[in-house]
């Protein structure tokens, strides 16, 4: 089981959106069959069964373990993975295009950045778990406290000073055997006391 796996396919990110499959979802980080499920979640195992058919065609629960239990197979079921997160490219007609409007002091336009993160990194993880391996990144997050809007913007500035000339330091063009890497530094409020 992944820890987080992100969902690329429109198909299945409407499975994974409604509310009972939802549920099933996170009843599953724990192997269970149906029938455990439809005690926990006070619906029919029928439909329980249902609903995790349609979970496993699209590749959100896996087949753990099937064992005979009187004159029935029952099929232990897991989520194949803690958490997702669904892909801008499921909708990839309206996903965001951060080269439309390049402000960087825009709400909107770190939101169309942010999701092309999510679009990128999603893809990259798919492919590496096809060829087994992993994906190299590095992130950094945390917060600070801004006494004033001026020194918020002071801050912005000197931060986008530092990376351009990290930037400057180490691209290489013409690096025989080089990858390109996307770089992505965000200053936002923080949000406090979101529902889980």
């Amino acid at each position: 089981m992944f820890d987080v796996a992100v969902i690329e396919d429109a198909a299945a990110a409407e499975v994974s959106l409604d509310p009972v499959r939802a549920r099933l979802l996170s009843e599953l980080a724990e192997p269970a069959s149906a029938t455990m499920l439809a005690g926990r979640i006070g619906l029919p195992r029928q439909k329980v069964n249902y609903h995790l058919k349609t979970l496993e065609q699209h590749g959100l629960v896996e087949l753990v373990e099937e064992r005979r239990k009187g004159n029935v197979n029952e099929r232990v079921m897991r989520a194949t993975a803690a958490s997702y997160v669904i892909s801008p490219a499921a909708l990839a007609a309206v996903q965001p295009d951060p080269s439309r409007a390049p402000d960087r002091l825009s709400a909107r336009w770190l939101l169309a950045v942010a999701a092309r993160l999510v679009r990128d990194v999603g893809a990259l993880l798919t492919g590496a778990a096809k060829a087994g391996q992993r994906v190299a990144t590095f992130a950094i997050d945390g917060e600070v406290r801004f006494a004033s809007a001026a020194d918020r913007a002071a801050f912005a500035e000197e931060l986008a000073t530092a990376v351009a000339a990290l930037v400057s330091k180490y691209h290489d063009e013409g690096a025989e055997g080089g990858r390109d890497h996307r770089i992505i530094v965000a200053v936002h409020p923080s949000v406090k006391n979101l529902p889980a």
